[in-house]
């Protein structure tokens, strides 16, 4: 296949992923991400606005230092100071990109924007412009494409192509697109504008509609040749395109797409376990590809076709995703060699021994509760190790639970607040509302509790639970996670680490608040 016939895969979990509301991530957090994205070999890593806040400054700077082998973009508005904030958290790049935007649609540009059509190309060419003095790789988008008119497109695209950009985006930032108009759209823009030879044409589509593989694959036939996805399909309001779901469908339906991708598609699951359990948005059973039963065969005619032949039913293999691809299972025996060398696996990396010894102590301590250790109950472990790295307010010390048929749950517990130790005790509905109560006669957060969610990371009954609370307050809304054998111990962890990130995060600006 030519080089044409590549798509740029451009994943902005870390970015428009993060938008999801309480998927925030801290800055090791994102690190973690980008590290498995560029194992996977993920072309164009967005990591983040680099102007919204100090914390993501200094994450797409971090990100920026540390990965070599992928592209490294920053958003920006078509704003000076957004521009010179992208190039600066990109010094360090080995490949940089700054993405820049403004809105063309209609709508946008009277309500949001107040500008005029003319002011706003004026506004795009400056931002090229400057962006690309400051960066070799320049990206354009034209935000709310979908419901834009393909005149001004075609106005606006040309003159960002003159200007300097050499990717442009023509995103479906409302999920309004529908495959074969979305697709119509991307041929017209490629046929009618001058110099479209001159810039990769890519997509970023959103699933308000659960359209947006669809529209991303439609606009890969008539002539896009990047595709903005993300892990798990997380983002802003229904997700975006799912990047394990564009990939395997690219992969799968080669006679038919004519195109390919460079992702290393053994990689995929691993990344979406570590999405979820960092973001706490668990993935759903029946999700295509990544879900617990995306390979699983129930009724007896599909078991014995699978039997007799895999692709009776199958259309790829478990395997070329990364189930069961690990047939060595951790346990109490397994030594720090071992130990060390499945991380690497995993692709997690620790920092230094302190870190590793750390981990390696909770393995063993996780190993005497339960028989064997998988990648599942690892990623979790190292999460939780990594966790307490971070400066905390509030820490679990110790958790007493009582609850008996007939009677009020009762919970008493001990928090360690910035090191002096404090106790409360508290009844409740259930053991777990009993155990929040304590834990709040201490805090005092006054947040609401919007979400709590149990999930066993692995089949038995000494899995862990791993406990995902969302927590929201003034309008900020965090997640907090925690893993553990008891599951009344996990979702106190939750419950503080939501605690801790709530004192601990700085309000964000988002991308589209500010008027251009």
């Amino acid at each position: 296949m030519s080089s044409n016939d590549r798509v740029i895969i451009f994943d902005t979990t870390l970015r428009d992923g993060e938008q999801s509301p309480g998927a925030s991530m801290t800055g090791e957090e994102k690190l973690r991400i980008a590290k498995a994205l560029e194992r996977m070999r993920v072309d164009v890593i967005e990591a983040g606005f680099a102007i919204a806040s100090p914390g993501d400054f200094a994450a797409v700077k971090a990100i920026a230092d540390n990965i070599k082998d992928s592209t490294v973009c920053s958003l920006s508005r078509a704003l000076d100071a957004d521009i010179e904030r992208a190039a600066e958290a990109l010094k360090g790049a080995n490949s940089g990109r700054i993405h820049t935007f403004i809105a063309t649609s209609p709508i946008h540009m009277q309500y949001k924007l107040r500008m005029q059509p003319d002011q706003v190309v004026a506004q795009a060419v400056h931002a090229v412009k400057h962006a690309r003095n400051l960066c070799g790789d320049v990206e354009f988008s034209c935000e709310d494409a979908g419901r834009s008119e393909i005149d001004f497109l075609c106005r606006i695209i040309e003159a960002a192509i003159d200007a300097g950009a050499r990717t442009i985006n023509i995103p479906d930032t409302v999920g309004y697109a529908i495959p074969h108009q979305y697709a119509e759209m991307i041929a017209q823009l490629l046929n009618r504008v001058p110099n479209a030879d001159k810039a990769v044409f890519s997509v970023h589509c959103h699933n308000d509609l659960g359209l947006a593989v669809a529209n991303s694959l439609a606009a890969v036939v008539a002539g896009a040749r990047q595709v903005e996805c993300t892990i798990n399909g997380l983002g802003e309001r229904a997700g975006n395109a799912a990047l394990e779901e564009i990939v395997m469908a690219i992969k799968t339906r080669e006679d038919l797409l004519g195109v390919h991708t460079r992702i290393d598609t053994p990689h995929i699951l691993s990344a979406s376990r570590l999405v979820s359990g960092i973001t706490g948005f668990p993935v759903q059973p029946n999700k295509a590809i990544v879900g617990a039963n995306a390979f699983a065969h129930e009724s007896g005619i599909h078991q014995d076709g699978v039997l007799k032949h895999r692709e009776t039913y199958e259309i790829m293999s478990a395997e070329s995703v990364g189930w069961n691809a690990n047939k060595m299972v951790m346990g109490k025996h397994s030594g720090r060699a071992a130990f060390r060398a499945r991380l690497d696996e995993l692709g997690i990396a620790l920092a230094g021994e302190s870190e590793l010894n750390a981990a390696f102590a909770r393995f063993k301590a996780l190993a005497d509760k339960k028989h064997e250790i998988f990648d599942e109950d690892l990623q979790a472990l190292v999460s939780d190790t990594l966790s307490d790295e971070t400066p905390e307010h509030f820490k679990l010390v110790c958790l007493e639970v009582a609850s008996k048929t007939g009677e009020v749950p009762e919970a008493k517990i001990v928090l360690s607040v910035d090191g002096r130790e404090q106790h409360a005790e508290s009844q409740g509905s259930g053991p777990v509302d009993a155990t929040f109560k304590a834990i709040e006669s201490i805090a005092s957060s006054s947040a609401s509790l919007q979400l709590y969610s149990v999930n066993a990371i692995t089949q038995g009954t000494d899995s862990q639970g791993e406990v995902t609370v969302r927590l929201e307050k003034a309008g900020r809304i965090v997640n907090g996670n925690g893993a553990d054998t008891d599951i009344l111990v996990a979702s106190a962890k939750a419950y503080i680490n939501a605690l801790n990130l709530m004192q601990a995060s700085a309000a964000k600006a988002h991308p589209q608040v500010a008027d251009i």
